[in-house]
């Protein structure tokens, strides 16, 4: 986002101090954060969410972590190589401890990857490319693929290691899946290995972290608990920051930004994100469900586009943005792909859009339906309102249907797919271009897992091919040329309709510090309150 300047700062928490008879006696630092939604559960593997996975991040670890400039950084592996074409060497972090006191090696590596490449799992695809895993000593495992992966550790930054005797003895061994109504005991309960482990889960309440004195690492925090709050309404949410309530807040909504900088102790933290916010369209049913027409109007390429040139994002930018977003003309931001920023988006033309659903046979237009989270995506509400709207002034009519994202992906997700239009926002595993294509470009693929999120179920059968080619391709230039020609065809075919990269927009109280990151995460290791 060229508007916007990336912002590194700091917030969280308050230490109090009481006078006492015998002198000041420090209380506990405690951090009291907030964000939209609470994590559905406690299992590492049983999410694919930005704010699940960063919240579990705090309590698990992946073999290999992303520095707060997103580079490559050692986690549970101190170190890997590649030593065969086709196999990837790991070396493991020796005295690492589970905070059940149990040891971390090799075997916990091994069965976490198969936990994760259950067919229940939301992060199966990152997997997909390990055909075989030899323990070569307790803290050695070799990785053997089908043909060399370039990206194998990029994709492994979000896999968090669980104790494998520690699910086994619990039954644990089949991730929690929500939309499958799977629970797990590892969705109630945690054991990790990093810097904090839960203490406290009251769901849809409030989640309690406590440091984890065991913890491999070296602290650079001074938190004695963390204390998470989902709080649904961006009014209440920002009323608890101004008030002292809580310490830190995320998204903070951008008609409050003024508000909350003008507040005597607050502030707020501004950077890109690199998630890309888009809308899907039911593209395989032969009747598309929630709409008044005889077959599916969304299998037709110029209904599809006509969709796309109704929607003003120049408009949702300025009056619905506040200028912090950028309008996006591919599924990826241009800081993760660079060619993307070179594709320009169909034009905001109504009159097109007219002309185009009349050759397609729909001259009076048709009623359909959009489903969209409330509570997820920055202004996601707002934005399906306006599109609405804009759809209504080229002859759809649109039945906005909006709900919890606890609720949204059990009904867009699969195998329910309730849904003509939907909204969702994706930030690549990995931070590659290889995500986006296997998981929401890709045909579905049971047996694979590819196309798990191409909820609208298009398929394109040289998609398809390169999505297999990019997985393997070892020169740069080759793979960016296959990537680009893979974006260049879901945009040709307007698959989806891209809408914008969103801002991550922080409020924090003064006296604290945090570490804003591009991928939104927040590592209360890098917490401080400094008052």
């Amino acid at each position: 986002m060229k508007h916007l300047k990336l912002v590194s700062a700091l917030a969280i928490s308050t230490a109090v101090v009481l006078a006492t008879g015998q002198g000041a006696v420090a209380q506990e630092n405690v951090l009291k954060w907030a964000s939209q939604a609470d994590i559905a559960n406690l299992d590492p593997h049983g999410t694919t969410g930005a704010l699940p996975l960063s919240i579990l991040g705090n309590v698990y670890e992946p073999l290999v972590m992303r520095a707060s400039d997103m580079s490559l950084a050692p986690g549970l592996a101190t170190s890997w190589e590649v030593i065969e074409p086709t196999v990837w060497r790991f070396h493991l972090r020796e005295g690492v401890k589970f905070q059940n006191g149990n040891d971390f090696n090799a075997d916990d590596v091994i069965f976490s990857m198969g936990r994760v490449g259950n067919e229940y799992s939301f992060l199966r695809d990152r997997v997909t490319m390990v055909t075989e895993m030899t323990k070569v000593d307790d803290y050695t495992i070799d990785f053997h693929t089908a043909e060399p992966n370039p990206i194998l550790p990029n994709m492994w930054t979000s896999i968090y290691m669980m104790d494998k005797e520690w699910a086994e003895e619990n039954s644990a061994t089949v991730p929690s899946n929500t939309v499958e109504n799977i629970e797990s005991y590892a969705g109630l309960h945690s054991n990790g290995t990093g810097p904090f482990r839960v203490t406290e889960r009251q769901p849809e309440t409030k989640t309690v972290f406590e440091p984890f004195d065991g913890w491999w690492g070296e602290r650079t925090d001074n938190l004695d608990r963390v204390i998470y709050t989902p709080i649904t309404q961006d009014g209440t949410r920002v009323a608890a920051l101004l008030s002292g309530e809580i310490d830190m807040m995320f998204p903070v909504p951008l008609q409050d930004i003024d508000r909350v900088n003008a507040n005597a102790g607050t502030r707020v933290l501004i950077q890109p994100e690199l998630r890309t916010i888009m809308l899907g369209m039911d593209q395989n049913r032969d009747v598309a469900l929630l709409t008044d027409t005889p077959t599916n109007p969304f299998k037709d390429r110029r209904v599809r586009l006509a969709l796309y040139q109704a929607i003003d994002i120049d408009g949702i930018q300025s009056k619905l943005m506040n200028g912090l977003s950028e309008p996006a003309a591919t599924l990826i931001s241009p800081l993760l792909f660079a060619p993307a920023g070179e594709m320009k988006r169909y034009p905001f033309d109504p009159e097109a859009s007219r002309k185009l659903l009349a050759e397609a046979g729909y001259p009076d237009g048709f009623r359909t339906a959009l489903v969209c989270p409330n509570n997820r995506y920055v202004n996601d509400e707002k934005i399906c309102q306006a599109v609405a709207s804009m759809l209504a002034r080229v002859g759809i009519q649109v039945d906005l249907r909006t709900m919890n994202v606890s609720q949204y992906w059990k009904v867009v997700g699969r195998p329910v797919q309730e849904f003509a239009i939907y909204m969702m926002g994706w930030t690549p595993g990995g931070l590659d271009s290889y995500s986006v294509l296997f998981n929401l470009m890709g045909s579905w693929d049971e047996a694979s897992g590819r196309g798990r999120i191409n909820n609208g179920d298009f398929s394109n059968p040289r998609i398809d091919e390169i999505v297999a080619l990019v997985e393997s391709e070892t020169d740069t230039a080759k793979r960016d040329a296959l990537i680009a020609e893979a974006y260049q065809i879901v945009h040709d075919e307007v698959y989806y309709l891209p809408l914008h990269q969103q801002a991550v927009v922080w409020g924090v109280r003064d006296g604290v510090e945090v570490k804003q990151r591009a991928d939104d995460g927040f590592n209360y290791a890098d917490a401080k309150i400094t008052r």
